[in-house]
C-alpha cells in the first residue's frame, strides 16, 4: 500500500556542506574551548577592547589602583563598582587581536559582534536553518573572580532549588547562601503532588540532614556541603541569620519576596567586602531587576547539557572525498546475512576513524559521477573501524508498511528503526520531517508483520500550546486522545490500504491496527516495566532530564524506545534547548552500540508547510 503522492518541496536536499566534516585529529562533536567561550562572553557583555585609547586608559587606571593599594576584589565596595562603567572603558585580559574585526569610522579595529562570530561557523551539524544562538553569559563580577582565582558566594533564588533539588551541591568550591525568604517560599510550595512540590520537599529534607548535629555557632560560620558525601561540593552553606537587609531604591515594594532577596544580596556586598556575591535565579525578570540595581545576577547553568545546541550530536558525518585513498590500503570486506538482510562490511584503518562514533552514519557523495557510499559505523578499535552498508528504504521493494524514505536522513532513520539490535532511537527534526510517520510505520511493520514486538505504546507530555481547556472526561485513553491528534493523522495515511478490499476490509484492518496501539499517560509510568513493547515518546523536548530518565528506565527485555521531538518547540516553563530531556539523552546515548540518533533536516509535509516554515 504505497503512500499517496504528495507535492514535492521546491528546495533542494540539505547540502553536504551543512554536515560536519570528518577531519584527521578533529572530532565531529566539537566542544567549545574555555578561551573561546570567555572571549565570546566578554564580547557579548560589552567588556571587549573598543579602541587602543580605551586600552591605554584602562592600563593607567590599573596602575593607579595598584599604587594606592586597592585590591581588585575590594572594588565591589565602592559606589562606582556597583554601577556598570561604559563598555568602552573596560577591557578583558583575554587577547582579541587574532579574532575577526572590522574597521570603525575612525579607522581603528573593533571586535566583530558575537552574532557575526557564530555566523562564521559554517561546518556545524544540523539544523540547516540555524536558530538564534543561546549563549550563557556570566556576570562581570563572576568573571573577575574566575580570573583572580577567588571563591564566590552564590545566593540562590527559590526557583533554582525547585528546578533542581541537588543544585546545592553543583557549585564546586564556591559557597552557597540561602536567604530566609527562600526558605519561606520553599515552605509555601511543599504541598501537593506536582513535580515542583516534590522538589521542594526533597530540598527541605536535604537541608534538615545538613544542619543535623550542628551547633548554632557553626551554622553562622557555614556548614560544609560535603557533609552528606558530595565530594565535589567543597564549599560551605550559609543561612541568613540576621534579618537586616540593605535599603533598596524608593518605589520597590519591600513586602515582595524578590525585592527582599535583592536587599539581602545588597547587604551581603557590604558585609563581605572581599567576596564576589552573585545572585542565581531562573527568573528572567529577577535577573533583569538585579542587573538594573547594579547587582551581579546569573542563570543556573548546571542543568544545560550543551551551551550551544548547534553543537548537538547529529548522528551523521560526511567523509572527505579522499577517504578511500587514505583508508583503503589494507581494507577487508565481507558479506553477512543478519535478520534476513544481506549487508556488506568493510574493515579499514586511517586517521579519520578516531573522530567517529559507534552507530554514526557516514556518507560520501562524489562530485565526479562515482557511486555514493552510505554506511554506518558498527565497531571502532583505535584507528580501525568496521562499516556496514545500509538497506535502501527509498526503493519501493523495501517499503515499511507502504512508506519509503524520501531523502537521505529518512533512510538513515529507517535503518535504525528496523534494526532489532538497536534498543534506543532518538529522532530530532522540525515539523514535517516525518518523525511520527516513520516511527508508526516501523512499529506497525514489526508488531503486525514480523511479530518482533507485542504492541505499540504511545505517550507524550500533556503541555498545552495555548490556554488549557480544563479536565477531560472518560478513561485514560479517552483523556489522552485529544493530545494524540498527530498519531491519528498519521494512522489515516498508514491505513489507506488496498482500495479493492472494500469498506468491510478496511474497517477490519483499522480495528486490528488500533487494537495493537495503546495510548498511555506519563502520570502513571512510575514503577511499570514494559516487556517486548515498541514505546514511542512524542514531543520529548518538553520532558525534563529527570522525567526522561524515569521513562527510559521503564524498558524491560525486548523493548525498543523511540524519542521524537523538536527542541525549537519547547512549551515547558524553565526548560531551554540546552536543558531539555531530549538534548540530554541525545548527548548521553551517542556512541552506545545499541542506540542511535538521526537529525532529520528536510521537511516532506507539503510545499505550503515548507514555505511557511521558511518565511513565517
Amino acid at each position: 500500500m504505497p503512500l499517496p503522492k504528495m507535492p514535492t518541496k521546491p528546495a533542494t536536499m540539505l547540502l553536504a556542506k551543512d554536515y560536519p566534516k570528518a577531519e584527521p585529529g578533529k572530532s565531529s562533536v566539537r566542544p567549545v574551548s574555555a578561551k573561546a567561550d570567555a572571549d565570546l562572553e566578554d564580547l557579548i557583555s560589552g567588556q571587549a577592547v573598543a579602541t587602543p585609547k580605551a586600552a591605554k586608559a584602562r592600563k593607567a587606571k590599573a596602575a593607579a589602583d595598584a599604587a594606592s593599594g586597592m585590591a581588585p576584589a575590594a572594588a565591589n565596595d565602592t559606589a562606582a563598582a556597583r554601577w556598570p562603567e561604559p563598555a568602552t572603558a573596560a577591557v578583558t585580559d583575554a587577547p582579541l587581536a587574532k579574532g575577526p574585526s572590522r574597521k570603525s569610522k575612525d579607522g581603528a579595529a573593533e571586535p566583530m559582534p558575537a552574532s557575526r562570530l557564530r555566523e562564521i561557523d559554517a561546518d556545524q551539524p544540523h539544523p540547516a536553518k540555524h536558530k538564534p544562538v543561546e549563549v550563557t553569559v556570566k556576570s562581570s563580577t563572576s568573571r573577575k573572580a574566575d580570573r583572580s582565582g577567588m571563591t564566590k558566594v552564590f545566593v540562590l533564588d527559590t526557583n533554582v532549588l525547585m528546578h533542581d533539588p541537588s543544585s546545592l551541591f553543583r557549585f564546586e568550591e564556591h559557597d552557597v547562601y540561602l536567604p530566609m525568604m527562600t526558605l519561606e517560599e520553599l515552605d509555601n510550595h511543599k504541598k501537593g503532588m506536582s513535580e515542583v512540590a516534590r522538589n521542594a520537599r526533597q530540598v527541605s529534607r536535604t537541608l534538615d540532614a545538613l544542619i543535623a548535629n550542628i551547633d548554632d555557632d557553626a551554622i553562622e560560620a557555614g556548614i560544609p556541603l560535603a557533609k552528606l558525601g558530595n565530594k565535589d561540593a567543597k564549599g560551605r552553606l550559609f543561612f541568613q541569620t540576621k534579618l537586616d537587609a540593605a535599603p533598596l531604591p524608593e518605589g520597590l515594594p519591600s513586602g515582595k519576596a524578590d525585592n527582599q532577596i535583592l536587599g539581602v544580596v545588597r547587604a551581603l556586598e557590604d558585609q563581605m567586602g572581599g567576596r564576589a556575591i552573585v545572585l542565581v535565579s531562573k527568573d528572567i525578570n529577577m535577573r533583569i531587576k538585579a542587573r538594573a540595581l547594579g547587582l551581579p545576577a546569573e542563570d543556573y547553568f548546571n542543568d544545560h547539557v550543551l551551551e550551544d545546541t548547534d553543537l548537538l550530536y547529529s548522528g551523521i558525518v560526511q567523509l572527505p572525498d579522499d577517504f578511500w585513498n587514505k583508508h583503503g590500503k589494507d581494507m577487508e570486506s565481507w558479506q553477512e546475512n543478519k535478520n534476513g538482510n544481506s549487508a556488506t562490511y568493510y574493515r579499514m584503518t586511517g586517521p579519520v576513524i578516531p573522530t567517529l562514533l559507534v552507530n554514526q552514519f557516514v556518507f560520501i557523495e562524489p562530485k565526479n559521477g562515482e557511486a555514493p557510499f552510505y554506511g554506518q559505523v558498527k565497531q571502532i578499535t583505535g584507528k580501525t573501524a568496521v562499516f556496514q552498508t545500509l538497506r535502501d528504504y527509498s526503493h519501493n521493494k523495501n517499503n515499511v508498511w507502504g512508506i519509503t524514505a524520501r531523502n537521505r536522513e529518512q533512510n538513515f532513520a529507517l535503518n535504525l528503526l528496523m534494526n532489532p539490535e538497536c534498543d534506543f532511537v532518538s529522532l530530532l527534526g522540525q515539523a514535517g520531517t516525518g518523525k511520527t510517520l516513520l516511527a508508526l510505520a516501523a512499529g506497525l511493520a514489526q508488531v503486525l508483520e514480523t511479530k518482533q514486538y507485542n504492541e505499540i505504546i504511545v505517550t507524550r507530555v500533556t503541555v498545552p500550546v495555548g490556554e488549557d481547556i480544563g479536565f477531560l472526561p472518560g478513561t485514560e485513553e479517552e483523556k489522552m486522545s485529544p493530545w494524540m491528534g498527530a498519531f491519528d493523522d498519521n494512522l489515516e495515511v498508514l491505513m489507506k490500504g488496498d482500495g479493492d478490499a472494500g469498506d468491510w476490509g478496511r474497517a477490519a484492518t483499522q480495528d486490528l491496527i488500533r487494537s495493537r496501539i495503546k495510548i498511555k499517560s506519563l502520570n502513571f509510568m512510575r514503577g511499570r516495566t514494559f516487556v517486548n513493547k515498541f514505546l514511542i515518546i512524542d514531543e520529548a523536548q518538553n520532558l525534563t532530564p529527570k522525567q526522561m530518565k524515569t521513562l527510559v528506565t521503564r524498558a524491560g527485555p525486548g523493548t525498543k524506545i523511540l524519542c521524537l521531538g523538536n527542541i525549537a518547540q519547547i512549551d515547558t516553563p524553565y526548560l531551554t534547548e540546552g536543558s531539555s530531556g531530549l538534548t540530554y539523552v541525545v548527548d548521553r546515548f551517542k556512541g552506545w552500540s545499541h542506540g542511535g540518533h538521526v537529525t532529520l533536516a528536510r521537511g516532506e509535509r507539503s510545499r505550503l508547510a515548507d514555505h511557511a516554515s521558511e518565511v513565517l
